[in-house]
């Protein structure tokens, strides 16, 4: 009888997961930035108890939208939001760089995320070392005054020369030490690769240009290479510590214009990252790289330059097997704004209903998570009430190896003044656990959202108000890769 019942279980649970209109299956993740304190914590030096509660304060707000994955910027200007024997501890946390608060932030990122069902990315800068170096803040442990030679300075901005192997050799290392310390879902990059171009001046890598050429004659297709040998690198690096993690790419939205390419978008867009930052996206993807792309697309449908559905459409029919999410511009949305697809949160719901019915869509990712704050329900309402209104796991990548997880191993049930008590023991290869919920006597659809109840790191839930004679629940477990178990009922 019992094995009956779990065959009905996986049967149920295997059944088409984008049968119904909110996707059991989505990313939906928000941007939390620390350069400047855009996010972060709110300023520098405040106590550790502050920025505690600031982070978890984030999260619970990013949580009521039903967003399922932070991408939390770690590592802003060659600096650590966590524990680095490679870095200093940011400026941007106590206000000194190289002191450190008395906790590690990403690590609290984690746990805290992982409590409330959610996934990290971390969201790393490759190249930029010093924002503005008519500030003081670099500490004297800093690799810039061990090895100057290896940084350049273009506008007021200090970088890592992006000509020289010893760089990538320095950044994949970094990468290296966060993924093998910290169980993170992906390694995130976003469109900051060369620096986007300054009028008048040119980008001051000749040195290196003629140190090590390799076989390039062309600057430009040199700074290509260079980029690709640092994606190629990071990517090796990833695999060589833990093969499960994901490595993602939010590129500028325009990879080039069909002035320039008959394989570019049709937009006029005044930057590309093809050609002036660099960043040849589509090759990371064609060679297998990258395991998402996230471009930003921060324009309004309809808007004459750079299209939001023209581009929308180019990404997703530019795939190449890699997961696409679209880069939503929420930070724009005003009532003064001077374009006025911007004054309202209609903007956000249009292009999240926009980019559900492109095909080979897999999600969206907002920046930033002080915008979902700023604005509350105004937000809220529309993007749950039309697109988010249930929970919805986050997607697999297609090119990393999957871990297979093994049910929890048992799960029971019970009643305690008026609250229902959920416990459950992990199995083998457990990180998060699925809560589902069905009427009474009703055990019917795993691949449908309306029936995800929670998802969490923890391994007890207690639900208030809740009656025994009222529901019936079941939980499948997640691995590291976000794949999903069979279910088991609590009984």
């Amino acid at each position: 009888m019992k094995s009956i019942k779990l065959l009905i279980l996986v049967l149920l649970f295997q059944t088409n997961l984008f049968s119904q209109e909110s996707p059991k299956r989505e990313m939906r993740a928000a941007w939390i930035s620390t350069v400047d304190n855009i996010d972060w914590p709110s300023k520098p030096g405040l106590s550790d108890t502050e920025m505690r509660a600031e982070m978890i304060t984030i999260l619970d707000n990013l949580r009521s939208y039903n967003l399922n994955t932070v991408v939390f910027q770690i590592r802003p200007t060659a600096d650590a939001y966590y524990k680095s024997t490679k870095e200093p501890a940011s400026h941007w946390i106590t206000g000194n760089q190289g002191i450190a608060p008395g906790f590690d932030p990403l690590q609290l990122m984690i746990d805290e995320a992982g409590k409330r069902g959610m996934s990290v990315h971390v969201w790393l800068n490759p190249y930029r070392v010093q924002k503005d170096t008519t500030k003081e803040v670099l500490a004297k442990t800093h690799l810039y005054f061990k090895k100057p030679d290896l940084f350049l300075t273009y506008g007021k901005t200090r970088y890592f020369n992006p000509g020289y192997k010893e760089t990538r050799d320095f950044v994949s290392s970094v990468v290296g030490e966060i993924v093998r310390n910290y169980d993170i879902q992906a390694i995130h990059m976003d469109d900051y690769f060369y620096p986007y171009k300054i009028a008048g001046q040119e980008f001051p890598d000749q040195i290196a240009f003629e140190k090590e050429p390799r076989q390039f004659k062309d600057k430009d297709d040199w700074r290509r290479n260079n980029v690709d040998l640092i994606i190629k690198q990071i990517r090796d690096t990833i695999t060589a510590n833990k093969p499960e993690v994901e490595f993602g790419i939010s590129p500028f939205g325009v990879w080039r214009n069909k002035s320039k390419d008959s394989d570019g978008s049709n937009t006029v867009a005044g930057v590309t990252n093809y050609d002036d930052l660099y960043a040849n996206i589509l090759k990371w993807q064609k060679e297998n790289w990258i395991d998402y792309v996230t471009p930003q697309l921060y324009w309004h449908i309809g808007f004459d330059r750079a299209d939001f559905e023209v581009l929308t459409k180019w990404w997703a029919a530019h795939k190449y097997g890699a997961n696409v999410y679209i880069g939503h511009g929420e930070y724009k949305i005003s009532k003064t704004a001077k374009e006025v697809e911007w004054r309202s949160p209609d903007q956000i719901v249009k292009q999240i209903e926009l980019t559900r019915a492109v095909p080979l869509i897999d999600g969206s990712m907002h920046f930033t998570a002080n915008v979902f704050k700023r604005m509350g329900d105004t937000l809220r309402k529309p993007i749950i009430q039309k697109h988010y209104k249930h929970i919805a796991l986050t997607p697999e990548a297609n090119r990393i190896t999957r871990i297979k997880p093994q049910p929890p191993i048992s799960a029971s049930i019970a009643q305690k003044a008026g609250k229902t008590l959920l416990d459950w023991k992990p199995g083998a290869n457990n990180q998060k656990y699925v809560i589902y919920r069905f009427t009474k006597g009703k055990l019917t659809d795993f691949s449908n959202a309306e029936n995800i109840y929670y998802v969490t790191t923890a391994t007890k839930l207690e639900v208030p108000n809740a009656s025994l004679k009222n529901y019936t629940y079941a939980v499948t477990a997640l691995s590291p890769t976000q794949t999903e178990s069979a279910p088991i009922q609590f009984k």
